[in-house]
C-alpha cells in the first residue's frame, strides 16, 4: 500500500500532529447511494452543487487551521470537477486501529475525518459533517492525489469503492503539500450533472470574503470563464460589495474579538434605505435561519443605541426606547463566528442553537459598538435620528395595520372581493394564481379547476417596495389584496402557519411589462414574505409564446427554438404570437398554463441569498447607473428580463 512509512508525517504541525491517529470513524457509507437526499438534500441541482461544496469545505477547514492559502476549482468539459488545495494533504499511512490507509478511510467511511475530536481541527465547516465520502459514494468515479513528504499518493474509486490500494505514483517538491480531488457525479443518481458556473462561483466568492487572504480560483473549461477571489479586507470588503448600489451613511465599522474560545468577527454599515441586510455565518456556514449569535447581535445593538441616546440626551421623551427593528433599518452587516462544536437546528439545520453564544456575542458587540458611537458622535446622532424616524414610521404603519385589521383584511375575516377562491381547505393541496390584468384574470377564473385553484387578478403594477416604507406599502390596494389572500401577514408579523396556499404562482404576460410586474412581485415576496421563497412556495407560470396550427393539429411553443422544432415537424403551419395572457380563451389558458399535467412552472428559490439581495438592490433600487449596466451585461443571457 504505502512505501517508506517511516518518512511519513515527520514534521510537527502548528495545531498538533495531523496523522492517521487523528482520523475517527463513526459509521459506514452503505446507505448513501440508496438514499442520497438524506445526505445532500436532493438529487437536483442543489444536491449536485453540494458535492462541490463538500470537497471545497475540506480545503476551507485546512485554511481555518492555518495551513491552506489557495484553492483551485475546475469544471471540465465532461462535467467532472477538480478541487485542489495547498493544505497539509489527507494522511495516507495505515490507521493504527483499522489497519487500512487513513486516506481510504476518509474516502469510504461516512463521518470519518480529523474533525471529531478537535485535535487536528479546532473549528471546521461542512454543514452536516457528511464529508468527502458522500461525494465519493455519489460519483461515477473519483480520483484523489495527495502531496506529502515529497511524494504523490494516489487512489481511484468507482461508485465509492476503491479500485486498488493507495499507492505512490511519483515524486514532488518536498515543500509541496495538499490534496487534489477529481470526480464525476453519477448520472444514475442525479437528474442533471451540468454544473452551473454562476452558482458555484457565488459560493466561492462568499467563502473568499469570509476567509481573509485566502485565494480561490475557478475555471470552467466548457466556456473558458474564470475568476479569482482574494479579499484582503475580508468581511469589510463583503459589506462594501453588498452596499455597492446603496447610499451609505457611515464607513464600514469592523471588529474581531475572541471570548471563551469563540471568535466574533463583525462588519456593519448603515445606508439611507429602508431594508436591513444581515448575513450571519458560523464556521463559514450560512446560518440563514439565524440563531443565538444573531439574537446576541440584535440585543446588543438595541441596548447600545438606547444607552448612548440616553447618555447624550438625544431622545426628547425620556420614556421612549428604540426597538430592535428601529435600529436595524438600513443596516447591512456580516456576522462571522468561529467556534468549537456548533449545534445546528431549525428546518434546514442552519440555525445556531448554542445558548452560551448569545451572551458572548452580546457582551462583545455592546462593548465595541459603544466605543464606536463615543468616538463618532456625528455618525451616532445621524443613525439615531434615522432610527427615531423609523420608529415613527413603524408607529404609523402599526396604526395603518390596525385600521386594516379592524376591517378584517389582514386576518382573513374579509378576503378581497376580486379573489376567486377554491373550495379545497387544505393549504397543501391549494394553489393561488396571481394574474396580471382583469382580462387574463377573467379567463383564468373560467378555465381553472375550482376545487384547488384560486385566482387573484392584479390591476397594473404594484408598488416598488425597495423604495417604499411600510406605511406606503400598506396603502397599496394590490399589495393589501395579496396579503389578505395569502394569509400570513408580512414582515415582523409574518406567520407561516397561516399560509392558505402552498403554491403561489405568478402568471404575467411574456413581454417587457409582464417581466417588470413579475420582478416587482418577486421583490415584494423576497423582502416581506421571504420564508415563502426559502420554502419553495413561489412559482412562475410559463405561458406559451406561440400557438401553431396545421389543420386540426394544434401545438404550443414556449420558446423560439421549440417553435422551429414544431414547424420542422409539421411543415407549413399558421403561427400565432401571443402578446398577452388575455389573448387566450379559458380552455387554452387551462391547457397551456394551468393544467398540472401539461403546464410548465419554475420554482423560485434562493440558491444564494446574498447575490439575490444585491440583484434586487440593483434592479429595484434608487441608483439608475448600476441597473443600466446590469441589463446591458446580461441582456443576451435571457429571453426577457
Amino acid at each position: 500500500m504505502v512505501e517508506d512509512k517511516g518518512d511519513i508525517n515527520k514534521k510537527e504541525e502548528k495545531e498538533g500532529r495531523y496523522g492517521a491517529e487523528s482520523i475517527v470513524v463513526l459509521s459506514g457509507l452503505d446507505a448513501v447511494r440508496k438514499r442520497p437526499s438524506m445526505y445532500i438534500g436532493s438529487t437536483g441541482l442543489t444536491g449536485l452543487h453540494h458535492l462541490v461544496y463538500e470537497v471545497v469545505d475540506n480545503a476551507i477547514d485546512e485554511a481555518l487551521a492555518g495551513f491552506c492559502t489557495e484553492i483551485k476549482v475546475t469544471i471540465h468539459n465532461d462535467n467532472s470537477v477538480t478541487v485542489e488545495d495547498n493544505g497539509r494533504g489527507i494522511p495516507v499511512e495505515e490507521h493504527p486501529k483499522y489497519k487500512v490507509s487513513a486516506l481510504e478511510i476518509v474516502m469510504t467511511k461516512l463521518h470519518a475525518g480529523g474533525k471529531f475530536e478537535n485535535k487536528a481541527y479546532k473549528v471546521s465547516g461542512g454543514l452536516h459533517g457528511v464529508g468527502v465520502s458522500v461525494v465519493n459514494g455519489l460519483s461515477k468515479w473519483l480520483k484523489i492525489y495527495v502531496y506529502r513528504d515529497g511524494k504523490i499518493y494516489f487512489q481511484e474509486y468507482e461508485k465509492g469503492k476503491a479500485k486498488d490500494r493507495v499507492r505512490i505514483i511519483g515524486k514532488c517538491d518536498k515543500n509541496k503539500t495538499g490534496t487534489k480531488i477529481v470526480f464525476l457525479p453519477d448520472n444514475e443518481i442525479f437528474e442533471d450533472i451540468n454544473f452551473n458556473y454562476d452558482i458555484i462561483s457565488a459560493r466561492l466568492k462568499e467563502l473568499a470574503y469570509l476567509n481573509k487572504g485566502l485565494r480561490i480560483n475557478i475555471f470552467d473549461e466548457r466556456t473558458n470563464k474564470k475568476q479569482e477571489f482574494l479579499f484582503e479586507g475580508g468581511i469589510v470588503s463583503f459589506v462594501e460589495y453588498l452596499n455597492k448600489n446603496k447610499k451609505p451613511i457611515n464607513g464600514v465599522f469592523y471588529f474581531k474579538k475572541e471570548k471563551k474560545g469563540t471568535v466574533v468577527e463583525i462588519a456593519m454599515q448603515y445606508t439611507e434605505g429602508y431594508v436591513e441586510s444581515i448575513h450571519s455565518f458560523v464556521n463559514n456556514i450560512n446560518t440563514i435561519e439565524g440563531g443565538t449569535h444573531l439574537s446576541g447581535f440584535k440585543t446588543a445593538l438595541t441596548r447600545a443605541f438606547n444607552s448612548y441616546a440616553e447618555k447624550n440626551n438625544l431622545l426628547k421623551d425620556k420614556n421612549f426606547r428604540l426597538t430592535s427593528e428601529d435600529v436595524r433599518e438600513g443596516l447591512t452587516s456580516v456576522i462571522s463566528i468561529k467556534m468549537l462544536n456548533p449545534q445546528f437546528e431549525g428546518q434546514t439545520k442552519t440555525k445556531l442553537g448554542n445558548s452560551e453564544v448569545k451572551g458572548i456575542v452580546d457582551s462583545i458587540v455592546f462593548s465595541e459598538f459603544m466605543i464606536y458611537l463615543d468616538e463618532n458622535p456625528t455618525i451616532a446622532k445621524t443613525i439615531i435620528n434615522k432610527a427615531v424616524s423609523a420608529s415613527k414610521a413603524r408607529e404609523a404603519a402599526r396604526k395603518a395595520r390596525e385600521l386594516i385589521r379592524r376591517k378584517g383584511i389582514l386576518e382573513n375575516i374579509s378576503l378581497p372581493g376580486k379573489l376567486a377562491d377554491c373550495s379545497e381547505k387544505d393549504p397543501v393541496k391549494s394553489e393561488l394564481y396571481i394574474v396580471e390584468g382583469d382580462s387574463a384574470g377573467g379567463s383564468a377564473k373560467q378555465g381553472r379547476n375550482r376545487k384547488y385553484q384560486a385566482i387573484l387578478p392584479l390591476r397594473g403594477k404594484i408598488l416598488n417596495v425597495e423604495k417604499a416604507g411600510m406605511t406606503k406599502i400598506l396603502k397599496n390596494n394590490e399589495i393589501i389584496a395579496m396579503i389578505s389572500a395569502i394569509g400570513t401577514s408580512i414582515g415582523d408579523e409574518f406567520d407561516i402557519n397561516k399560509l392558505r396556499y402552498h403554491k403561489i404562482i405568478i402568471m404575467t404576460d411574456a413581454d417587457v411589462d409582464g417581466s417588470h410586474i413579475r420582478t416587482l412581485l418577486l421583490t415584494f415576496f423576497y423582502r416581506y414574505m421571504q420564508p415563502l421563497v426559502e420554502r419553495g412556495n413561489i412559482y412562475i407560470a410559463q405561458p406559451p409564446l406561440y400557438k401553431i396550427q396545421k389543420g386540426k393539429i394544434v401545438k404550443y411553443a414556449y420558446s423560439d427554438d421549440e417553435k422551429e422544432k414544431i414547424l420542422n415537424e409539421l411543415g407549413e403551419a399558421s403561427v400565432q404570437r401571443y402578446k398577452g395572457l388575455g389573448e387566450m380563451n379559458p380552455r387554452q389558458l387551462w391547457e397551456t398554463t394551468m393544467n398540472p399535467e401539461t403546464r410548465t412552472t419554475i420554482k423560485v428559490d434562493v440558491e444564494d441569498a446574498i447575490e439575490a439581495d444585491k440583484i434586487f438592490s440593483i434592479l429595484m433600487g434608487e441608483d439608475v447607473g448600476p441597473r443600466k449596466r446590469f441589463i446591458i451585461e446580461h441582456a443576451k443571457e435571457v429571453i426577457n428580463l
